[in-house]
């Protein structure tokens, strides 16, 4: 029988960073999944490492804007009809949480997180070799509207400078010269230049879990439910048959309730869906960096396998069949901006993010199990804080004092 001092449950960028790093402090480790790293969540986002996100995506607070979210005609946003009512209540402690002040306190707790996003990526990616998939060429909000463009100038200035963060401020000729096969819709933007951008996030995940391997790490085929408490560990099934751990995470983002919720632990954690579908270019255009279209509500990034075009949000159940909607809307409007061609994926990918209403994952042991932690609730940004959630996670399980106070990001909070 397989016999672990961890199990890591989810192979996604978080459980992979936790595994990594509970590896480096002489943990012997079983990563479990039901597929293998990387294809779940972790493969379908923008690919950014967003170390310029020190506000997280709040609740719109403008009254038109949420008039005309109502109407569900918009690009960014949609929701199921036949789900509002379920995801109601959920809504609701969002907007709570969105208020100003809460708001800039949520910020204030996230920030450790975001700004050590990247150099504990780096250090991931150059132990695993995976330099080759990353670019730190920043990116880039581009406007259609000069009174939206000129608030995010007022932001970058009041709200993100001073966290020492670097952005450039581009006029319409400015942003043709970084883009020079952008369309004429666009009248400037606003580059940031911090942030570190992925040409491929599944390859990057499955980079990090070869390294986890080739460390001596065990990655298993299995499913998590079957994770339960025996004598003072854990047991859970593989397909090469049963395994037990002295601990076990849960690291499953938008399954993890799957899990939890069978050890009597009930968290408001929510899905939003998301879909991408990849594009091959028009003639020799080149996409140089990854845009958000602020405006409209959609962002394109260059990928490997193309330009990928990646939705805003969907409220709809998280087992619900996929909806063509978002990406219907979504493509007119793109060629729009810059010029794409064909599909290069047979059909749309669907993605889910686990999302918490006050916008912290939970990071940290569970309340009423000894050895049982958590590391889900990651919003928009899994992929930005697999690493930097890892080291911290590691640290706490090991005893040691980690390096950012992870109070914040307690179960206990709810």
């Amino acid at each position: 029988m397989l016999k672990s001092d961890v199990v890591v449950l989810g192979a996604g960028i978080v459980g992979v960073s936790v595994a990594l790093h509970l590896q480096a402090k002489g943990r012997k480790v079983t990563l479990l999944d039901r597929r293998a790293p990387g294809e779940e969540t972790s493969y379908g986002n923008a690919g950014l490492i967003e170390r310029a996100s020190v506000v997280p995506y709040s609740f719109p607070r403008d009254l038109l804007v949420l008039a005309r979210y109502a109407l569900n005609h918009n690009v960014d946003a949609h929701y199921d009809p036949l789900f509002a009512p379920k995801i109601a209540p959920w809504l609701f402690r969002f907007w709570y949480h969105s208020q100003p002040e809460r708001l800039k306190q949520i910020s204030k707790e996230l920030l450790p997180l975001i700004q050590n996003s990247l150099s504990e990526h780096k250090a991931l990616i150059a132990a695993a070799g995976m330099e080759h998939l990353i670019r730190e060429v920043g990116w880039i909000e581009v406007f259609r509207k000069e009174e939206s463009h000129a608030k995010a100038i007022a932001e970058a200035k009041e709200i993100y400078a001073p966290h020492g963060l670097k952005f450039d401020i581009l006029d319409a000729a400015a942003l043709k010269a970084r883009e020079p096969h952008l369309k004429d819709v666009v009248v400037g933007g606003v580059h940031w230049l911090d942030p570190a951008s992925v040409r491929d996030p599944s390859a990057l995940v499955k980079g990090y879990a070869d390294l986890f391997v080739k460390r001596g790490g065990t990655f298993a085929i299995g499913d998590a439910r079957t994770l339960e408490a025996e004598g003072n560990g854990y047991r859970f099934e593989t397909r090469d048959g049963p395994a037990t751990a002295d601990q076990a995470v849960i690291a499953l983002g938008p399954w993890a309730n799957d899990v939890y919720g069978g050890f009597g632990y009930d968290f408001p954690l929510a899905v939003k869906r998301g879909y991408h579908m990849h594009y091959a270019p028009v003639g020799n255009a080149v996409l140089g960096h990854t845009l958000l279209d602020v405006d409209k509500g959609f962002l394109l990034a260059p990928m490997n396998k193309g330009v990928r075009l990646t939705t805003g949000v969907e409220f709809a159940d998280r087992d619900a069949p996929p909806s063509p909607i978002q990406l219907q809307r979504a493509e007119p409007v793109a060629k729009e901006l810059f010029p794409l061609g064909d599909h290069v994926d047979p059909e749309p990918w669907m993605g889910r993010r686990p999302c918490l209403p006050d916008m912290k994952p939970v990071i940290g042991p569970a309340p009423r199990h000894k050895g049982l932690w958590f590391a889900f609730g990651h919003n928009h940004h899994g992929l930005t804080l697999g690493p930097v959630t890892g080291r911290i996670l590691a640290e706490m399980i090991a005893g040691e004092t980690p390096f950012i106070d992870p109070a914040p990001y307690g179960a206990d909070r709810f």
